[in-house]
């Protein structure tokens, strides 16, 4: 059995349901992709409505802190695009 997890651009996935996280929980921030509305492409269900959260990894932090950033885009692939560029840049304290 392997612990690995499917990953986009060196950062892992990891879906429960309709929530996605991004990233590890060892850096500083994950970002949290909800999936708000879906429609039918044939037979497959096709993210038409993404919430985006980029959240501290810091558990100490009330929730209503820990998240920095939000957006929201009209595909998972877009969705996805901000998050890697959300996780890519430096943070600067």
């Amino acid at each position: 059995m392997s612990n690995s997890f499917f990953t986009y651009k060196g950062y892992p996935l990891v879906r429960s349901d309709d929530v996605i996280y991004y990233g590890s929980m060892a850096d500083d921030y994950v970002v949290m992709l909800q999936i708000l509305d879906k429609k039918k492409v044939k037979d497959i269900d096709i993210a038409s409505k993404v919430k985006i959260y980029k959240m501290s990894t810091d558990l100490t932090l009330p929730p209503t802190k820990a998240i920095t950033k939000t957006s929201e885009k009209e595909s998972l692939y877009e969705a996805l695009d901000l998050a890697n560029a959300w996780l890519s840049r430096k943070s600067k304290k």
